[in-house]
Protein backbone atom coordinates (compact mmCIF):
# COMPACT_ATOMS: atom_id res chain seq x y z
CA UNK A 1 0.00 0.00 0.00
CA UNK A 2 3.10 2.57 0.85
CA UNK A 3 4.46 1.98 -2.60
CA UNK A 4 1.43 1.96 -4.25
CA UNK A 5 0.70 5.62 -2.61
CA UNK A 6 4.43 6.42 -3.81
CA UNK A 7 3.61 6.00 -7.07
CA UNK A 8 0.20 7.80 -7.00
CA UNK A 9 2.36 10.88 -5.72
CA UNK A 10 4.66 10.05 -8.00
CA UNK A 11 2.24 10.40 -11.02
CA UNK A 12 0.58 13.38 -9.39
CA UNK A 13 3.48 14.99 -9.53
CA UNK A 14 4.92 14.69 -12.44
CA UNK A 15 1.23 15.33 -14.28
CA UNK A 16 1.03 18.51 -12.90
CA UNK A 17 4.54 19.35 -14.30
CA UNK A 18 4.51 18.14 -17.44
CA UNK A 19 1.20 16.84 -18.83
CA UNK A 20 -0.96 20.09 -19.95
CA UNK A 21 -4.77 18.26 -20.16
CA UNK A 22 -6.78 19.04 -22.92
CA UNK A 23 -10.17 20.68 -21.93
CA UNK A 24 -9.67 20.77 -18.85
CA UNK A 25 -9.19 23.48 -15.24
CA UNK A 26 -5.15 24.38 -15.69
CA UNK A 27 -6.04 25.70 -11.97
CA UNK A 28 -8.07 22.75 -10.92
CA UNK A 29 -4.70 20.34 -12.12
CA UNK A 30 -2.20 22.56 -10.63
CA UNK A 31 -4.70 22.40 -7.24
CA UNK A 32 -5.62 19.05 -6.71
CA UNK A 33 -3.66 16.76 -9.74
CA UNK A 34 -5.51 14.53 -12.07
CA UNK A 35 -9.05 13.35 -11.08
CA UNK A 36 -8.10 9.85 -11.69
CA UNK A 37 -5.00 7.96 -13.05
CA UNK A 38 -6.79 5.22 -15.31
CA UNK A 39 -4.81 1.93 -15.27
CA UNK A 40 -6.88 -0.80 -17.43
CA UNK A 41 -10.54 -0.90 -18.58
CA UNK A 42 -12.95 -4.72 -19.53
CA UNK A 43 -16.25 -4.27 -20.68
CA UNK A 44 -17.87 -1.21 -19.31
CA UNK A 45 -15.57 -1.09 -16.45
CA UNK A 46 -11.94 1.03 -15.76
CA UNK A 47 -9.79 0.87 -13.22
CA UNK A 48 -7.35 3.45 -11.45
CA UNK A 49 -4.19 3.11 -10.06
CA UNK A 50 -5.48 2.11 -6.71
CA UNK A 51 -7.71 -0.55 -8.00
CA UNK A 52 -11.09 1.61 -7.60
CA UNK A 53 -13.02 0.27 -10.44
CA UNK A 54 -15.92 2.47 -12.36
CA UNK A 55 -18.51 1.96 -14.72
CA UNK A 56 -17.85 4.37 -17.62
CA UNK A 57 -21.03 5.89 -18.41
CA UNK A 58 -19.15 8.34 -21.28
CA UNK A 59 -17.41 5.69 -22.77
CA UNK A 60 -14.37 8.05 -21.98
CA UNK A 61 -15.20 10.23 -24.93
CA UNK A 62 -18.63 9.12 -26.27
CA UNK A 63 -16.24 6.43 -28.63
CA UNK A 64 -15.27 3.29 -26.78
CA UNK A 65 -18.72 1.72 -28.72
CA UNK A 66 -17.22 -1.89 -28.26
CA UNK A 67 -15.99 -1.81 -24.54
CA UNK A 68 -12.41 -1.57 -23.54
CA UNK A 69 -9.78 -4.75 -23.17
CA UNK A 70 -11.23 -6.34 -26.64
CA UNK A 71 -8.69 -8.43 -26.99
CA UNK A 72 -9.27 -8.52 -31.18
CA UNK A 73 -8.47 -5.39 -31.91
CA UNK A 74 -5.47 -5.51 -29.72
CA UNK A 75 -4.38 -8.61 -32.04
CA UNK A 76 -5.32 -7.30 -35.09
CA UNK A 77 -2.97 -3.87 -34.10
CA UNK A 78 0.08 -6.11 -33.43
CA UNK A 79 -0.11 -8.19 -37.07
CA UNK A 80 -0.62 -5.09 -38.92
CA UNK A 81 1.97 -3.28 -36.82
CA UNK A 82 4.26 -6.84 -37.79
CA UNK A 83 3.48 -6.71 -41.12
CA UNK A 84 3.43 -2.70 -42.15
CA UNK A 85 2.95 -0.19 -39.23
CA UNK A 86 3.02 2.91 -41.79
CA UNK A 87 3.18 3.81 -45.66
CA UNK A 88 2.28 6.83 -47.30
CA UNK A 89 -1.05 7.81 -48.92
CA UNK A 90 0.27 10.80 -50.83
CA UNK A 91 0.79 10.56 -54.33
CA UNK A 92 -1.40 7.90 -55.06
CA UNK A 93 0.39 5.13 -52.86
CA UNK A 94 -1.79 3.12 -51.26
CA UNK A 95 -2.12 -0.10 -48.62
CA UNK A 96 -4.91 -2.94 -48.65
CA UNK A 97 -6.46 -2.17 -44.85
CA UNK A 98 -7.39 1.32 -46.31
CA UNK A 99 -8.31 0.49 -49.82
CA UNK A 100 -10.97 -2.40 -47.47
CA UNK A 101 -11.76 -0.33 -44.99
CA UNK A 102 -12.69 2.47 -47.54
CA UNK A 103 -14.78 0.59 -49.44
CA UNK A 104 -16.27 -1.12 -46.41
CA UNK A 105 -17.92 2.29 -45.02
CA UNK A 106 -19.00 2.94 -48.60
CA UNK A 107 -21.08 -0.61 -47.82
CA UNK A 108 -22.47 0.81 -44.81
CA UNK A 109 -23.32 3.79 -45.16
CA UNK A 110 -26.86 5.32 -46.10
CA UNK A 111 -27.53 6.10 -49.55
CA UNK A 112 -24.72 6.48 -52.43
CA UNK A 113 -22.03 7.92 -49.93
CA UNK A 114 -19.63 6.62 -51.53
CA UNK A 115 -15.49 7.79 -51.78
CA UNK A 116 -13.78 8.40 -48.37
CA UNK A 117 -10.67 10.69 -47.29
CA UNK A 118 -8.80 9.36 -44.10
CA UNK A 119 -8.47 11.51 -40.79
CA UNK A 120 -6.88 11.04 -37.25
CA UNK A 121 -9.91 12.56 -35.86
CA UNK A 122 -13.08 14.80 -35.91
CA UNK A 123 -11.69 17.80 -36.21
CA UNK A 124 -9.60 16.82 -38.87
CA UNK A 125 -12.94 15.56 -40.27
CA UNK A 126 -14.87 19.18 -40.04
CA UNK A 127 -11.40 20.93 -41.32
CA UNK A 128 -11.92 18.38 -44.29
CA UNK A 129 -15.25 18.67 -45.09
CA UNK A 130 -14.72 22.87 -45.05
CA UNK A 131 -12.12 22.51 -47.33
CA UNK A 132 -13.39 20.26 -50.21
CA UNK A 133 -16.75 21.67 -49.88
CA UNK A 134 -15.60 25.00 -51.62
CA UNK A 135 -12.72 23.55 -53.42
CA UNK A 136 -16.09 21.86 -54.51
CA UNK A 137 -17.71 24.62 -55.57
CA UNK A 138 -14.79 26.60 -56.83
CA UNK A 139 -13.90 23.71 -59.37
CA UNK A 140 -18.05 23.99 -60.41
CA UNK A 141 -17.42 27.62 -61.37
CA UNK A 142 -18.79 29.42 -58.16
CA UNK A 143 -16.09 30.34 -55.95
CA UNK A 144 -18.26 32.62 -54.28
CA UNK A 145 -20.21 29.66 -52.10
CA UNK A 146 -17.94 29.91 -49.44
CA UNK A 147 -19.54 30.24 -46.30
CA UNK A 148 -20.72 27.70 -43.98
CA UNK A 149 -23.80 27.12 -42.15
CA UNK A 150 -24.21 25.16 -38.40
CA UNK A 151 -25.76 25.70 -35.38
CA UNK A 152 -26.01 26.96 -31.87
CA UNK A 153 -25.34 24.50 -29.44
CA UNK A 154 -23.35 22.46 -31.93
CA UNK A 155 -20.50 21.07 -31.45
CA UNK A 156 -17.41 20.45 -34.61
CA UNK A 157 -14.48 20.12 -32.85
CA UNK A 158 -11.32 22.33 -31.72
CA UNK A 159 -9.23 23.14 -34.66
CA UNK A 160 -9.65 26.54 -36.06
CA UNK A 161 -12.21 25.89 -38.63
CA UNK A 162 -14.24 23.50 -36.23
CA UNK A 163 -14.09 25.65 -33.39
CA UNK A 164 -15.51 28.87 -35.98
CA UNK A 165 -18.30 26.10 -36.76
CA UNK A 166 -18.86 25.27 -33.23
CA UNK A 167 -21.96 27.04 -32.05
CA UNK A 168 -20.88 26.67 -27.98
CA UNK A 169 -19.79 30.47 -26.94
CA UNK A 170 -17.29 29.03 -24.85
CA UNK A 171 -15.35 27.42 -27.17
CA UNK A 172 -15.23 30.61 -29.19
CA UNK A 173 -14.16 32.74 -26.65
CA UNK A 174 -10.78 31.00 -26.27
CA UNK A 175 -9.55 32.19 -29.79
CA UNK A 176 -8.52 36.10 -30.12
CA UNK A 177 -10.03 35.21 -33.95
CA UNK A 178 -11.74 32.61 -35.59
CA UNK A 179 -12.30 31.68 -39.45
CA UNK A 180 -14.11 33.85 -41.69
CA UNK A 181 -17.27 32.20 -43.22
CA UNK A 182 -19.26 30.35 -40.56
CA UNK A 183 -22.60 31.29 -40.02
CA UNK A 184 -25.23 29.79 -36.71
CA UNK A 185 -28.95 29.32 -36.68
CA UNK A 186 -31.09 28.23 -34.32
CA UNK A 187 -31.01 24.58 -33.35
CA UNK A 188 -33.16 22.05 -34.91
CA UNK A 189 -35.17 24.92 -37.12
CA UNK A 190 -36.03 24.62 -40.75
CA UNK A 191 -37.88 28.06 -40.94
CA UNK A 192 -34.33 29.71 -39.26
CA UNK A 193 -32.43 28.08 -41.53
CA UNK A 194 -34.26 29.23 -44.42
CA UNK A 195 -34.53 32.82 -43.04
CA UNK A 196 -30.36 32.48 -42.83
CA UNK A 197 -30.14 31.62 -46.53
CA UNK A 198 -32.38 34.56 -47.56
CA UNK A 199 -30.28 36.69 -45.60
CA UNK A 200 -26.78 35.77 -46.79
CA UNK A 201 -27.82 34.38 -50.35
CA UNK A 202 -28.10 30.80 -51.36
CA UNK A 203 -24.88 31.99 -53.94
CA UNK A 204 -22.70 32.35 -51.38
CA UNK A 205 -23.41 29.76 -49.05
CA UNK A 206 -21.46 26.09 -49.38
CA UNK A 207 -22.99 24.02 -46.92
CA UNK A 208 -24.88 23.64 -43.77
CA UNK A 209 -23.61 21.31 -40.94
CA UNK A 210 -25.42 19.50 -38.34
CA UNK A 211 -24.76 16.67 -35.45
CA UNK A 212 -27.78 14.53 -36.05
CA UNK A 213 -28.05 14.35 -32.27
CA UNK A 214 -25.88 17.14 -30.57
CA UNK A 215 -23.83 15.87 -28.26
CA UNK A 216 -21.41 18.38 -26.38
CA UNK A 217 -24.31 20.64 -26.30
CA UNK A 218 -26.61 18.52 -24.27
CA UNK A 219 -27.73 15.42 -25.86
CA UNK A 220 -30.24 17.66 -27.83
CA UNK A 221 -32.54 15.67 -29.72
CA UNK A 222 -34.65 17.17 -33.24
CA UNK A 223 -37.72 16.70 -33.64
CA UNK A 224 -39.30 14.47 -36.49
CA UNK A 225 -39.15 15.67 -39.84
CA UNK A 226 -36.85 18.47 -39.08
CA UNK A 227 -33.98 16.89 -41.45
CA UNK A 228 -36.46 15.76 -44.00
CA UNK A 229 -36.91 19.18 -44.34
CA UNK A 230 -33.38 20.30 -43.84
CA UNK A 231 -32.65 18.00 -47.07
CA UNK A 232 -34.97 19.37 -49.19
CA UNK A 233 -34.35 23.22 -48.25
CA UNK A 234 -30.22 22.25 -49.51
CA UNK A 235 -31.61 20.88 -52.79
CA UNK A 236 -33.74 23.76 -53.22
CA UNK A 237 -30.83 25.94 -52.89
CA UNK A 238 -27.98 24.23 -53.79
CA UNK A 239 -26.52 23.85 -50.57
CA UNK A 240 -24.30 20.72 -49.58
CA UNK A 241 -25.71 18.90 -46.37
CA UNK A 242 -22.83 17.95 -43.76
CA UNK A 243 -23.87 15.55 -41.06
CA UNK A 244 -21.20 15.32 -38.26
CA UNK A 245 -22.02 11.79 -37.38
CA UNK A 246 -18.36 11.67 -35.23
CA UNK A 247 -20.17 10.81 -31.83
CA UNK A 248 -23.39 9.62 -33.27
CA UNK A 249 -21.93 7.01 -35.82
CA UNK A 250 -21.21 2.86 -35.43
CA UNK A 251 -24.29 2.34 -33.68
CA UNK A 252 -24.31 5.00 -30.81
CA UNK A 253 -27.73 5.95 -31.73
CA UNK A 254 -30.02 2.33 -31.59
CA UNK A 255 -28.75 2.28 -35.79
CA UNK A 256 -25.56 2.21 -37.33
CA UNK A 257 -25.87 5.73 -38.35
CA UNK A 258 -28.24 8.46 -36.66
CA UNK A 259 -29.33 9.98 -40.10
CA UNK A 260 -31.08 6.59 -40.85
CA UNK A 261 -33.70 7.69 -38.10
CA UNK A 262 -34.15 10.36 -40.49
CA UNK A 263 -34.12 8.11 -43.80
CA UNK A 264 -31.99 11.20 -45.28
CA UNK A 265 -28.60 10.90 -47.06
CA UNK A 266 -26.31 14.02 -46.19
CA UNK A 267 -23.87 14.96 -49.40
CA UNK A 268 -20.82 14.25 -46.59
CA UNK A 269 -20.73 12.61 -43.62
CA UNK A 270 -17.71 13.20 -40.79
CA UNK A 271 -16.63 10.08 -38.81
CA UNK A 272 -14.19 9.48 -35.89
CA UNK A 273 -14.83 7.99 -32.72
CA UNK A 274 -16.81 4.65 -32.74
CA UNK A 275 -14.83 4.11 -36.16
CA UNK A 276 -12.36 2.76 -34.17
CA UNK A 277 -13.87 2.71 -30.51
CA UNK A 278 -10.94 5.11 -29.58
CA UNK A 279 -8.40 2.05 -29.84
CA UNK A 280 -6.52 4.10 -32.36
CA UNK A 281 -6.73 7.77 -33.82
CA UNK A 282 -9.05 7.56 -36.52
CA UNK A 283 -11.26 9.79 -38.44
CA UNK A 284 -13.27 10.33 -42.40
CA UNK A 285 -14.82 12.07 -44.46
CA UNK A 286 -17.63 10.45 -46.89
CA UNK A 287 -18.71 11.51 -50.10
CA UNK A 288 -22.31 11.13 -52.05
CA UNK A 289 -21.18 9.79 -55.72
CA UNK A 290 -22.17 12.78 -57.62
CA UNK A 291 -19.50 15.18 -55.31
CA UNK A 292 -17.25 12.42 -55.90
CA UNK A 293 -17.10 12.20 -59.59
CA UNK A 294 -17.10 16.27 -59.93
CA UNK A 295 -13.98 15.99 -58.17
CA UNK A 296 -12.77 13.33 -60.34
CA UNK A 297 -14.01 15.47 -63.70
CA UNK A 298 -13.19 18.90 -62.80
CA UNK A 299 -9.64 18.59 -61.00
CA UNK A 300 -6.25 19.38 -62.36
CA UNK A 301 -3.01 18.88 -60.52
CA UNK A 302 -3.15 17.85 -57.22
CA UNK A 303 -5.76 18.12 -54.09
CA UNK A 304 -3.34 20.28 -52.18
CA UNK A 305 -5.01 18.47 -48.89
CA UNK A 306 -3.97 15.22 -46.39
CA UNK A 307 -2.52 14.33 -43.58
CA UNK A 308 0.49 12.42 -42.69
CA UNK A 309 -1.74 9.90 -41.02
CA UNK A 310 -4.58 9.74 -43.65
CA UNK A 311 -4.87 6.37 -44.45
CA UNK A 312 -2.83 4.98 -41.73
CA UNK A 313 -2.73 1.08 -42.36
CA UNK A 314 -2.45 0.04 -38.64
CA UNK A 315 -5.07 2.18 -37.88
CA UNK A 316 -7.68 0.99 -40.78
CA UNK A 317 -6.85 -2.66 -39.66
CA UNK A 318 -7.78 -1.34 -36.09
CA UNK A 319 -11.01 0.06 -37.98
CA UNK A 320 -12.34 -2.73 -39.88
CA UNK A 321 -11.84 -5.19 -37.01
CA UNK A 322 -14.18 -2.89 -35.06
CA UNK A 323 -16.88 -2.85 -37.37
CA UNK A 324 -16.78 -6.54 -37.46
CA UNK A 325 -17.09 -6.38 -34.13
CA UNK A 326 -20.39 -3.88 -34.05
CA UNK A 327 -21.96 -5.92 -36.79
CA UNK A 328 -21.63 -9.55 -35.47
CA UNK A 329 -22.48 -8.50 -31.91
CA UNK A 330 -25.51 -6.39 -33.38
CA UNK A 331 -24.58 -3.75 -30.81
CA UNK A 332 -26.55 -1.08 -33.16
CA UNK A 333 -29.59 -3.50 -31.78
CA UNK A 334 -28.59 -3.78 -28.28
CA UNK A 335 -27.79 0.08 -28.08
CA UNK A 336 -31.82 0.28 -28.44
CA UNK A 337 -32.46 -2.19 -26.09
CA UNK A 338 -30.43 -1.32 -23.27
CA UNK A 339 -31.38 2.93 -24.47
CA UNK A 340 -35.17 1.91 -24.26
CA UNK A 341 -34.30 0.40 -20.62
CA UNK A 342 -32.28 3.42 -19.46
CA UNK A 343 -34.57 5.78 -20.60
CA UNK A 344 -37.35 3.95 -18.65
CA UNK A 345 -35.27 3.87 -15.51
CA UNK A 346 -34.83 7.50 -16.00
CA UNK A 347 -38.36 8.50 -16.14
CA UNK A 348 -39.47 6.15 -13.00
CA UNK A 349 -35.83 7.84 -11.09
CA UNK A 350 -37.86 10.69 -12.16
CA UNK A 351 -40.47 10.49 -10.08
CA UNK A 352 -38.88 10.16 -7.17
CA UNK A 353 -36.21 13.04 -7.57
CA UNK A 354 -37.59 16.83 -7.07
CA UNK A 355 -34.82 17.93 -9.12
CA UNK A 356 -34.75 15.65 -12.63
CA UNK A 357 -36.39 17.72 -15.33
CA UNK A 358 -36.14 17.10 -19.31
CA UNK A 359 -34.76 13.28 -20.11
CA UNK A 360 -33.50 12.63 -23.72
CA UNK A 361 -32.66 9.62 -24.94
CA UNK A 362 -31.54 7.89 -28.35
CA UNK A 363 -30.02 4.52 -28.31
CA UNK A 364 -27.08 4.78 -25.82
CA UNK A 365 -26.63 8.65 -25.79
CA UNK A 366 -29.03 10.74 -23.61
CA UNK A 367 -29.44 13.60 -20.99
CA UNK A 368 -30.90 14.58 -17.75
CA UNK A 369 -31.63 18.55 -16.98
CA UNK A 370 -31.10 19.75 -13.37
CA UNK A 371 -33.60 22.28 -12.08
CA UNK A 372 -34.87 23.85 -9.20
CA UNK A 373 -38.51 23.71 -10.91
CA UNK A 374 -39.88 20.82 -12.92
CA UNK A 375 -42.99 22.72 -13.86
CA UNK A 376 -41.31 25.95 -15.62
CA UNK A 377 -37.63 24.23 -15.68
CA UNK A 378 -36.33 26.95 -13.44
CA UNK A 379 -32.58 26.09 -12.88
CA UNK A 380 -30.56 26.87 -9.90
CA UNK A 381 -28.84 30.08 -9.41
CA UNK A 382 -25.68 27.32 -8.48
CA UNK A 383 -24.99 24.71 -11.02
CA UNK A 384 -25.74 21.29 -9.44
CA UNK A 385 -24.70 18.74 -12.06
CA UNK A 386 -20.86 19.03 -11.47
CA UNK A 387 -21.82 18.54 -7.57
CA UNK A 388 -24.20 15.27 -8.67
CA UNK A 389 -21.27 14.04 -11.08
CA UNK A 390 -18.66 14.28 -8.32
CA UNK A 391 -20.71 12.54 -5.74
CA UNK A 392 -21.57 10.01 -8.60
CA UNK A 393 -17.61 9.18 -8.91
CA UNK A 394 -17.00 8.51 -5.37
CA UNK A 395 -19.35 6.22 -5.56
CA UNK A 396 -18.07 4.39 -9.09
CA UNK A 397 -19.78 6.01 -12.26
CA UNK A 398 -18.21 8.14 -14.37
CA UNK A 399 -20.59 10.87 -16.13
CA UNK A 400 -20.05 14.42 -17.68
CA UNK A 401 -21.55 17.59 -17.24
CA UNK A 402 -22.91 20.50 -19.56
CA UNK A 403 -23.33 23.55 -17.88
CA UNK A 404 -22.86 26.11 -20.97
CA UNK A 405 -24.56 29.16 -20.33
CA UNK A 406 -28.39 28.21 -18.66
CA UNK A 407 -27.69 24.61 -19.47
CA UNK A 408 -27.32 22.26 -16.31
CA UNK A 409 -27.43 18.90 -17.35
CA UNK A 410 -26.02 15.14 -16.52
CA UNK A 411 -24.93 13.58 -20.17
CA UNK A 412 -24.04 9.80 -21.26
CA UNK A 413 -22.97 7.31 -23.47
CA UNK A 414 -21.69 3.90 -21.93
CA UNK A 415 -20.07 1.62 -23.98
CA UNK A 416 -22.71 0.27 -26.27
CA UNK A 417 -21.52 -3.67 -24.77
CA UNK A 418 -23.98 -2.57 -21.51
CA UNK A 419 -25.64 -5.01 -20.26
CA UNK A 420 -28.88 -5.13 -18.08
CA UNK A 421 -27.87 -5.28 -15.00
CA UNK A 422 -24.86 -2.70 -15.74
CA UNK A 423 -27.47 -0.08 -17.15
CA UNK A 424 -29.69 -0.87 -13.23
CA UNK A 425 -26.67 -0.23 -11.75
CA UNK A 426 -25.46 2.98 -13.48
CA UNK A 427 -28.75 4.47 -12.74
CA UNK A 428 -28.80 3.08 -9.00
CA UNK A 429 -25.63 5.05 -8.59
CA UNK A 430 -27.47 8.04 -10.37
CA UNK A 431 -29.92 7.87 -7.87
CA UNK A 432 -27.96 7.55 -4.79
CA UNK A 433 -25.98 10.54 -5.75
CA UNK A 434 -28.73 12.96 -6.93
CA UNK A 435 -30.73 11.68 -3.65
CA UNK A 436 -27.40 12.86 -1.77
CA UNK A 437 -26.78 16.39 -3.08
CA UNK A 438 -30.50 16.72 -3.09
CA UNK A 439 -31.01 16.57 0.64
CA UNK A 440 -27.94 19.29 0.84
CA UNK A 441 -30.31 21.78 -1.16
Amino acid sequence: MIKQDALTKELAEMDKRHFIHPTSSIQEQQANGPAIIFKEGKGVHVTDINGETYIEGMASLWNVNVGYGRKELAEAAKKQLETLAFSSSFATFSNEPAIRLAAKIASITPGDLHAVFFTSGGSESNDTAYKLVRHYWKLKGQPHKTKIISQEKAYHGVAIGSTSATGIQDFQQMATSLAPGFLHTEPFSAEALRKTIEQEGADTIAAFIAEPVQGAGGVNIPPDGYFQEVREICNEHNILLIADEVITGFGRTGKLFACEHWGITPDMMLLAKGISSGYIPLGAVVLREHLHRDLIRYSEGTLLHGFTYSGHPTACTVALKNIEIIENEQLADNSKRMGDLLLQELTALQTETNILGDIRVLGLIGAVDIVKNKETSEGFPQKISPVIIAEARRRGLILRTVTFGDADTIVFSPPLVINEEEVHRMVAILKESILAVQSTL
